[in-house]
């Protein structure tokens, strides 16, 4: 595994000395956000990890490796690029043989993670079933990666142009436990309602540790969700984003966009529309979860 997987020094020496690791998804950097409150989003999440005593891990493809943990260049670079490609499972052994350079989705960031053995990822909101999925069959490889990957992952629930129903329908046939941290309600990403509930209420990060260990002692396969809601003084007003979703998805419709492209074009449709409230919205989050999953990933590290 080692002809794949690069540590960068700081990773290494914080496996060494037996510190909490927290994998960070590199797509958030190079599709989720402009240029460069991408870049210097992702530098302060990665200092708020440090700030309490856990090891940032960036994690993405580049020269034919994985690289867990990226140099300030590094991360520059992805920032800046427009010739990253968006990875997910199928891609990695392609963009890896070929040498080209990849940012990580959730999906991958959750292989590379447990390659790594980091056992906790914060990321902004997960992917799943899209509206309409009914025909399309666009359904996220995040969600069976959930089911097959043993990685927490620490995000603002469900993205809200997704159809949450049918995501929490695909997350429970798998047996993704979907844990809401404070909340009983599962957050839609840029609003703290979607109207469905979590599977579990837990409000510490030592009883999420405790739930997400005892599920890998007992050799279960496969992570769980643990759905943190953006800060209430930075959150969208629920009615005011769904209508605002409503018309990004029928201008994807119109313009015939698919597949992976969909995300993205849709999140920049609605900081368009939002007139870049969401996108300031998306930066609060994306650092409120990396507040709550350090803190996770040391109570977990603790219980190994």
């Amino acid at each position: 595994m080692k002809q794949y997987i690069e540590l960068s020094k700081e990773v290494q020496e914080g496996m060494d000395a037996g510190k909490a690791i927290v994998a960070l998804e590199s797509t958030i950097i190079s599709h989720g956000m402009p240029y460069p409150q991408n870049v210097q989003t992702a530098r302060e999440v990665e200092q708020i990890i440090r700030e309490y005593g856990a090891v940032p891990a960036t994690i993405a493809i580049i020269d034919g490796k994985i690289k867990i943990g990226l140099s300030d260049e590094e991360l520059e670079m992805f920032g800046n690029a427009d010739n990253v490609a968006k990875a997910s499972r199928r891609d990695i052994p392609y963009l890896i043989a070929t040498k080209k350079i990849g940012a990580t989705t959730v999906a991958a960031t959750m292989i590379a993670a447990e390659l790594a053995g980091i056992e906790l990822f914060v990321t902004g909101g997960i992917g799943g079933v899209h509206r309409g999925a009914e025909t399309t069959m666009d359904i996220s490889a995040d969600l069976e990666e959930l089911a097959t990957s043993k990685v927490g992952v620490v995000c603002a629930g469900a993205k809200s142009i997704l159809d949450i129903g049918l995501t929490l329908e695909f997350l429970e046939t798998k047996g993704v436990p979907v844990i809401g941290y404070g909340t009983d309600e599962l957050p839609a990403f840029f609003t703290r309602k979607s109207g469905f509930d979590v599977n579990f209420r837990q409000d510490t990060p030592a009883e999420v540790a405790a739930t997400l260990r005892t599920k890998w002692n007992l050799n279960m396969a496969g992570g769980a969700v643990i759905a943190n809601p953006i800060p209430e003084e930075d959150a969208l007003d629920h009615d005011f984003i769904t209508n605002i979703i409503h018309e990004a998805l029928k201008e994807a419709e119109e313009n015939n966009i698919q597949g992976k492209s969909v995300t993205p074009f849709l999140l920049g449709k609605v900081k368009e529309l939002t007139e870049g409230k969401s996108l300031v919205a998306n930066i609060a989050l994306v650092k409120h979860n990396a507040h709550i999953g350090a803190q996770i990933a040391v109570e977990l590290n603790k219980t190994k």
